[in-house]
C-alpha cells in the first residue's frame, strides 16, 4: 500500500464524483480487515504504529469519499482548483437572498415550535441538495467544468450548514 496514493486509488476506484457506495463500503471493510490495529496486537511497536497510521488513513479516505460534499471538495483539490470557499463575495446575490429566506423560515418555525414545518423544510432542502449533487456530478464527471463545479460546491456548503441548523431546530422542538 502506498501512503501517497489518493483516496480513490487507495480503494481502487475511479476518481469521479459518482461513486459506487456499495463497492466503496466493501473495499473499506477489506482494507480495515488488513490494517486494523487489533490484527497487530502481538506485533512489534513499529508494526503497531504503522497499522494505526494505515487505519487512520483508510478511515479518513473513506469518510471523504462517502460524503458527497467532501468528495466534491477532494476532487477539486486533486485537480488543484482553489475552491475559494472563504470568500462569500463569490456567491451570487440571488443565492445569498435565498439563503436568508431559508434561515428566516427556519427561525420562524423554530420559534413557533412548528415541528411539521421544520420537517417540511428539511425534506425540501434534501431534494435541493440531491439536485446539487447531480449538477456537481455532471460538472465533474460528464463535462468537466471546474469553475462551475466549484460554484455548486460552495452553494452545497451553505446548504449542508442550513440542513444542520434545521436538524438542530427539529431536535430542539422534540425536547
Amino acid at each position: 500500500m502506498d501512503f501517497n496514493a489518493n483516496h480513490f486509488s487507495l480503494f481502487d476506484l475511479p476518481p469521479t464524483f459518482r461513486v459506487d457506495l456499495a463497492l466503496l463500503d466493501r473495499r473499506y471493510l477489506e482494507m480495515q480487515s488488513k490494517v486494523h490495529p487489533d490484527r497487530f496486537a502481538s506485533a512489534g511497536e513499529a508494526e503497531k504504529r504503522l497499522s494505526l497510521q494505515w487505519a487512520t488513513r483508510v478511515n479518513e479516505a473513506y469518510q471523504t469519499l462517502r460524503k458527497p460534499l467532501a468528495r466534491a471538495r477532494y476532487l477539486l483539490h486533486l485537480a488543484a482548483y482553489d475552491l475559494g470557499s472563504e470568500n462569500n463575495a463569490l456567491m451570487p446575490a440571488d443565492f445569498l437572498v435565498e439563503q436568508m429566506e431559508w434561515r428566516e423560515a427556519v427561525a420562524e418555525a423554530r420559534a413557533a415550535g412548528d415541528h411539521h414545518e421544520l420537517e417540511r423544510l428539511h425534506h425540501r432542502l434534501q431534494r435541493e441538495m440531491r439536485e446539487r449533487h447531480e449538477e456537481i456530478a455532471v460538472l465533474l464527471d460528464d463535462r468537466p467544468d471546474l469553475e462551475q463545479a466549484a460554484d455548486r460546491v460552495r452553494r452545497l456548503m451553505f446548504l449542508e450548514k442550513l440542513l444542520a441548523d434545521i436538524d438542530d431546530a427539529i431536535a430542539a422542538c422534540e425536547e
